[in-house]
């Protein structure tokens, strides 16, 4: 794997804990950064919501890049940096690419930033004394 290749974080362990019920340890953090660096940037989260919005669940690469005032070749590097953090699935047929979302990434996203049903968030320092934020 090159250095520039953003490893799939969970693929082979069972999903960690929401943040709000136990912090992350170092390795959780590291691989779960990349991930959300792949979603950080505008394109990619546009190209992203364009293939899981799509009806049929799949998108061919040449229906994506006319939205964009990119290059091609741009917005094929865009699209290797969320297969690559696990975001989305390929499969080249003739001329064309063909993308869909992995849903089991962005359920454990949803699962880990959300907090459990019923708990209720840490009390925050000087919050019970009515202090302003």
């Amino acid at each position: 794997m090159s250095k520039q290749e953003l490893e799939v974080p969970g693929r082979t362990e069972a999903c960690c804990p929401g943040l709000l019920t136990a912090p992350l340890d170092e390795d959780q953090a590291t691989e779960l950064a990349k991930v959300f660096k792949a979603l950080g940037d505008p394109v990619r989260l546009r190209l992203l919501s364009m293939i899981a919005s799509r009806a049929g669940g799949e998108v061919c690469v040449c229906d994506l890049t006319p939205a964009f005032d990119l290059a091609q070749p741009t917005i094929s590097h865009h699209l290797k940096l969320l297969r690559q953090a696990g975001l989305i699935g390929c499969e080249r047929r003739g001329t064309w690419v063909y993308y869909w979302l992995l849903p089991e990434m962005t359920d454990r996203l949803a699962g880990i930033l959300t907090r459990p049903a019923g708990q209720p968030l840490p009390e925050r320092a000087g919050a019970a004394s009515g202090a302003a934020s």
